[in-house]
């Protein structure tokens, strides 16, 4: 069984790339097609594999500023000939599914989303841009014509494997397919139980729609410690909203080893947004920490209310203040909680991926 990986871009490095790097270790002879890539995320992660990149990398600023290129990606991504291979297995949140295969080869997609900017989070997206009127108009109709070529390219996808019920469900209502939940890999080994210090932890990449701003106000009223690690474009508002309030830290972008000690430190994780799966949260419970989390998204299948953490109803500092003000992490066990996050370990997600992926192509080979 001949096997290609392919990706929508290394240009960054998020759970999407988390993924990729288990596959790329479950298929250590598959090339590895993206759109583009970052050379020191190829040194880091994938330094002996075959890249095989689409002509936006060569294209004059294709990779640090890709996303100009966005019009031409669908374009680029059917231009990969991978006419040799029996299994494609793409993992994307965008344009890696729109792949063209032949008819003896198997097409399966790690679906992280269907694309949020084209479906779910369309009209944000467009609101949240900071350009004029006319240039809104211009990109919106861009989108729209990458929205339909977007609903075509689901249906050359084979199989769906989605990274939550939640994203399965979105899968249903946008690309009109079933799917089969594989919940995504965390190395939960390398996090560990501690004693607890008196700060409550929030992190990750820093964007608007993770909401960090409601959990900075709320703290700036109930005065106890918040300690936010990562860097994103969100950065600079949220230190504004901050005003140099004493007991919210900003920690910048942390090496492994030190987030890792970050979460076993804190009383609590705090997920205040809506994630298709939220890789922060089990990292963070694997740590035997519990999570105050917002009612919705992939929360709802990591946490366990009153066993691993609590809900909040509502996305308004008032809910989050109500949770905060009389939290107790005393009256979780650590133990339990870290044992509860083993079910989303690597070594889960590759025995699911290699039990499915051997499946369904015997299946796809008997028709």
């Amino acid at each position: 069984m001949k096997v290609a990986l392919i990706h929508d871009h290394l240009a960054q490095d998020g759970g999407a790339e988390r993924v990729l790097k288990v596959l790329a270790e479950m298929f250590p002879d598959a090339p590895i097609y993206t759109l583009l890539y970052d050379q020191k995320n190829i040194d880091k992660y994938y330094s002996n594999r075959h890249i095989e990149s689409s002509i936006i990398q060569r294209l004059p600023g294709g990779v640090k500023f890709y996303q100009w290129y966005m019009p031409f990606m669908p374009m680029a991504v059917e231009f990969f000939d991978l006419s040799k291979y029996d299994v494609i297995i793409s993992d994307t949140s965008s344009f890696a599914k729109g792949v063209i295969t032949t008819s003896d080869t198997l097409h399966i997609c790690y679906c992280h989303t269907p694309t949020r900017y084209l479906w779910s989070d369309t009209h944000q997206y467009i609101n949240e841009l900071k350009y004029n009127k006319f240039f809104k108009k211009i990109i919106s109709l861009v989108l729209n014509y990458i929205r339909m070529w977007d609903r075509l390219a689901a249906d050359r996808v084979d199989k769906y494997i989605a990274n939550s019920n939640f994203i399965a469900g979105r899968i249903q209502k946008y690309y009109r397919q079933s799917s089969t939940v594989i919940y995504p890999p965390v190395e939960t080994d390398n996090f560990k139980i501690s004693d607890v210090d008196d700060y409550f932890l929030i992190g990750g990449r820093l964007a608007s729609y993770k909401r960090i701003d409601i959990v900075i106000e709320a703290f700036k009223k109930i005065n106890k410690k918040l300690k936010i690690f990562g860097d994103g474009v969100d950065l600079e508002r949220l230190k504004k909203i901050a005003d140099k309030n004493e007991n919210i830290e900003f920690l910048g972008r942390v090496s492994d080893e030190i987030k890792a000690d970050l979460y076993s430190h804190c009383l609590a994780f705090i997920n205040p947004q809506e994630e298709d799966f939220g890789i922060t949260v089990v990292e963070a419970m694997a740590s035997g920490r519990p999570v105050i989390a917002y009612q919705s998204g992939g929360a709802l299948e990591t946490v366990k209310a009153g066993i691993t953490g609590e809900f909040f109803s509502q996305q308004t500092v008032e809910s989050l203040s109500k949770i905060l003000v009389d939290f107790d992490s005393s009256k979780f066990d650590p133990k339990v909680i870290k044992q509860h996050a083993e079910q989303f370990s690597v070594k889960m997600f590759t025995e699911k991926i290699k039990n499915f992926v051997d499946e369904e192509y015997k299946k796809f080979k008997s028709t």
